[in-house]
């Protein structure tokens, strides 16, 4: 969930207070140490004091959520103690605090993160993208299993470079909108696609961006990070966008930049290895500066090459 839209809703921060404090270890005591008789205390660790914190409140202060972040090495951290209240399960919360802590870690320099799953839990995480490692220890008698994702895209700062000036290529010379539109890849690190487009060849009689270039810049955007996992995975396919949706939260006055993080795509793409279709859901943010004034989400296929057999 993207943490502008998130604001309006919750609020996702770090514990500072001791009451924040104790709410925070409350909540995991009560979800995930209380049903299987274990004493206060047990839902904390030794490493408490060097790891990242994360508590998501509603509109009047109440605690909802709550994860933690702790490094394993260089290249590897942990996610622990994900906890959601009861009656707020199901409802986006605990994907709100896991993206948070994603959002993080990439910030921290981190590739890849672990975590021990409950079986119950697995589907969840699965939404997530990430993936069975295989068995980890049991706990309480519960089953876990061993998960990890990938933060970034596989690839060297030399091949980025080449894959965005093959992409803004095929879009200027496929896409003549794009071209006029003056549309342009402003940065991608294997994590973010940054992309612009000037207002002067987008405006409409209001000075303000047309409505339709903003849907075009996010739209080429999503389809860019698309386009960018596949070279870095080795596949290839036809994109196609099969729905998108929009909102519309601000006008647009000045440059914008349309922003994409892999951690808010959601979708498996390995099965184009084997010939089968893929669908990705990737969300697109619309600044100008740090105002937030558009938000698509774009529902994307990829179809298999054919065989000339």
């Amino acid at each position: 969930m993207n943490a502008n839209l998130l604001n309006q809703r919750w609020q996702l921060r770090s514990p500072e207070s001791a009451a924040d404090w104790q709410a925070y270890y409350q909540l995991r005591w009560q979800i995930l140490r209380a049903p299987w008789l274990q004493a206060l205390g047990s839902e904390r660790d030794e490493l408490e004091q060097d790891a990242y914190h994360l508590m998501l409140t509603n509109a009047a202060g109440e605690l909802i959520a709550v994860g933690r972040l702790h490094q394993v090495d260089a290249e590897t951290a942990q996610v622990r103690y994900m906890a959601v209240a009861s009656e707020w399960q199901g409802q986006g919360a605990g994907a709100a605090v896991l993206q948070g802590l994603e959002h993080y870690a990439i910030s921290q320099g981190y590739k890849k993160l672990l975590l021990n799953a409950r079986d119950s839990a697995l589907p969840f995480y699965l939404r997530q993208q990430y993936h069975v490692l295989g068995s980890a220890p049991s706990m309480f008698g519960i089953v876990h299993q061993r998960m990890s994702k990938t933060l970034t895209l596989a690839g060297t700062d030399s091949e980025f470079r080449q894959w965005c000036a093959d992409l803004q290529q095929t879009w200027h010379s496929t896409i003549p909108l794009s071209q006029f539109m003056q549309l342009q890849i402003t940065s991608f690190d294997g994590f973010s696609l940054q992309c612009q487009a000037p207002l002067a060849p987008n405006i409409n009689l209001h000075q303000t961006m047309f409505a339709g270039s903003i849907y075009t810049l996010a739209t080429l955007t999503g389809w860019g990070m698309l386009y960018l996992q596949l070279q870095s995975l080795g596949l290839a396919g036809a994109q196609v966008l099969a729905e998108g949706n929009i909102r519309y939260l601000q006008p647009v006055r000045s440059t914008p930049t349309a922003r994409c993080h892999l951690a808010d795509v959601r979708g498996d793409l390995s099965p184009l290895a084997s010939g089968r279709r893929v669908r990705q859901q990737i969300t697109v943010d619309i600044f100008v500066d740090e105002q937030h004034c558009a938000q698509f989400v774009g529902l994307y296929a990829v179809l298999p090459e054919q065989s000339d057999d």
